[in-house]
């Protein structure tokens, strides 16, 4: 058997999310914001802009995700029809910010998850849908 050979290329056009996450952390912190190609609300949020834009969120019903730079909630719905209208709708806003949850339903319950795996955190585009998810469950 041959021996493996690999090298980590940490220019700033390698995705940051095929790196695993003990990687990351050893990247300088500019290599762990991912690309400067990529748009500036996809970017780790600050510690003061996480901690006063998660505290508003959990107002909601946002919870951090432990062992996880993430948010999650929990929505219930009447039925399953209005929980999969729902999912259809964020889906629609989802393509176009280009940025899509991690979620589960069955029958009337969906949970999301909501990180931005580009940065392996949260950013201000996670922050953005779950605003845009707060505002489409109470229309529901």
């Amino acid at each position: 058997m041959s021996g493996l050979m690999f090298s980590l290329k940490t220019s700033s056009s390698w995705p940051c999310s095929r790196l695993s996450p003990l990687i990351r952390l050893m990247l300088p912190p500019l290599s762990r914001n991912c690309s400067s190609k990529m748009s500036s609300d996809s970017h780790w949020l600050s510690a003061a802009d996480r901690d006063q834009l998660v505290m508003e969120l959990r107002a909601t019903g946002w919870m951090e995700v432990e062992d996880r730079n993430a948010i999650f909630k929990e929505l219930h719905f009447k039925n399953f029809n209005q929980a999969f209208g729902f999912m259809s709708r964020v889906a629609l806003q989802a393509e176009k910010m280009n940025h899509h949850p991690e979620w589960f339903n069955v029958y009337n319950k969906v949970q999301i998850t909501l990180t931005t795996h580009d940065c392996g955190g949260l950013s201000k585009r996670d922050i953005k849908m779950a605003k845009f998810i707060d505002k489409i469950s109470l229309s529901m």
